[in-house]
């Protein structure tokens, strides 16, 4: 058996250890498909929480079990003890053995490497963990005092512990997501809410667009395999890279991110089609003339969203979408003060802490602050093409094009960071083409505080959406 999975991992160009966890991957799809039959609430958590662990258990030994069960028990014993500061406890105790766990293994060595550990599995364990305590705290609070997805989310009850475990392992999803909220979890487990039985729309079918997910899987898998052995990330270590012109340099930049981003688009793909043929991730019919179901609790990512984005601001719709919407609800929204306009203040603290979630190498502070710049660069970008008079189209389409391409530049700039991690090659690569992707976000952010266009003229329709 050994020798067959050396043989098979030499083969597509991984290591053992990666190919394992590959394997547990692509299984929690038929893993996924058998829950979708099971029996009865209670069989249902039980599945969830056994088939999660044992996954768990062959992808990263039984270690891995010992560390999701501390911020699970964490989590847990916050809501039954202290249920008004839960919330506040879990974020903090979560993180804080989150970061230990990344220091301790320093697992973006690891990965660049072609190793792998559980850390990964952990990080989305943990914003679970967290969402799940907050939203019982919430569950005490007034509802006028409450923000829409805090009403939408909230749990008036303690989930019992088949519950919660049942929803912290389900069927291996922590292995990469998607997060997802612990009351959708209940109701569908209960068929309450959209699972909720109707004589008029039976359940939908979920094998179309499992297919149609693992169809995007194969040509992203594909795609990366073919561009990565062009655009190595070692290049940025090598003397023929800095030999390079500027324009070479970032196109070199542009490809490498380009080449990095399927390999997450392939890995995102495995858990939609996992998560779709469960049925959970149904979210509803849609509301045209033909009702047609939607599948949208799942969906990770908009690949054509991502690398056509006319504005950075879109992409935490499209990119990594559901921890997109948990830094939302859970940090942003709630930093934001009643009766106050967010800031840059409230983007950089959402990013660091995105930051911090990934790990403590620099390359990914630089790269979630540089992130921070270039949404609010684009921001500028956009105000000033909102108040230019629809009139002149010639005008307004060339502000669109400007952002599409300043978007271009800065994100595939930044992410060099978030790929090589270390101080030394972030800087050196930011600084072979003269820091242009800092240099230009700043001078944007210091140029909207200086031409500051008239509010466009709203008509009442517009005002009341």
């Amino acid at each position: 058996m050994e020798l067959e999975m050396e043989s098979m991992a030499s083969a597509i160009g991984v290591s053992i250890p990666v190919l394992r966890f590959l394997l547990c991957f692509v299984a929690t799809i038929p893993v996924s498909s058998v829950w979708r039959f099971v029996p009865g609430a209670l069989t249902k958590h039980l599945y969830a929480a056994i088939s999660g662990a044992v996954l768990s258990y062959l992808s990263f030994g039984l270690s891995s079990n010992f560390h999701f069960l501390i911020p699970m028990a964490l989590g847990y014993a916050s809501m039954i003890l202290c249920r008004k500061y839960a919330g506040i406890f879990t974020f903090f105790a979560g993180f804080g053995y989150l970061i230990g766990c990344h220091v301790y293994y320093m697992s973006g060595d690891a990965w660049k490497e072609g190793g792998i550990d559980a850390t990964g599995a952990l990080m989305v364990l943990v914003l679970k963990v967290i969402s799940c305590a907050i939203n019982y705290s919430d569950g005490i609070l007034k509802e006028e005092d409450l923000r829409e997805a805090q009403k939408k989310y909230r749990l008036i009850r303690c989930p019992s512990i088949v519950e919660y475990i049942g929803y912290c392992l389900c069927c291996g999803s922590h292995f990469a997501g998607p997060v997802f909220e612990a009351k959708d979890y209940l109701e569908y487990t209960e068929r309450k809410g959209v699972w909720a039985p109707s004589k008029d729309k039976p359940a939908p079918s979920p094998f179309g667009p499992t297919l149609r997910a693992l169809v995007q899987a194969a040509v992203c898998m594909g795609l990366y395999l073919y561009l990565v052995p062009q655009f190595p990330l070692s290049r940025f270590s090598e003397p023929m890279y800095y030999e390079w012109g500027f324009w070479h340099k970032l196109f070199y930049q542009y490809m490498s991110g380009f080449t990095a981003r399927w390999k997450y688009y392939f890995i995102w793909s495995i858990s939609e089609a996992s998560i779709i043929i469960s049925g959970f991730g149904f979210t509803g019919w849609s509301n045209s003339s033909a009702p047609k179901p939607q599948w949208d609790r799942a969906k990770n990512v908009d690949v054509l969203g991502v690398e056509l984005a006319t504005s950075a601001v879109q992409l935490p719709l499209v990119w990594n979408i559901q921890v997109s919407t948990w830094l939302r609800y859970y940090v942003y929204d709630r930093l934001v003060q009643k009766g106050k306009k967010p800031g840059f203040l409230q983007l950089l603290g959402t990013q660091t802490v995105s930051a911090v979630w990934h790990g403590l190498y620099p390359g990914y502070i630089i790269f979630f602050v540089q992130s921070a710049l270039m949404i609010a660069g684009s921001r500028v970008l956009y105000r000033w093409q909102q108040a230019v008079s629809p009139k002149n189209m010639l005008v307004r389409k060339m502000l669109t094009l400007t952002n599409f391409a300043y978007t271009l530049l800065v994100l595939n700039y930044s992410c060099i960071g978030f790929q090589v991690l270390s101080m030394k090659e972030t800087l050196a690569s930011y600084r072979s083409v003269y820091f242009v992707g800092t240099i230009i976000p700043i001078i944007l952010i210091l140029l909207g505080n200086i031409i500051k266009p008239a509010k466009p003229v709203r008509t009442k329709t517009q005002k009341a959406q």
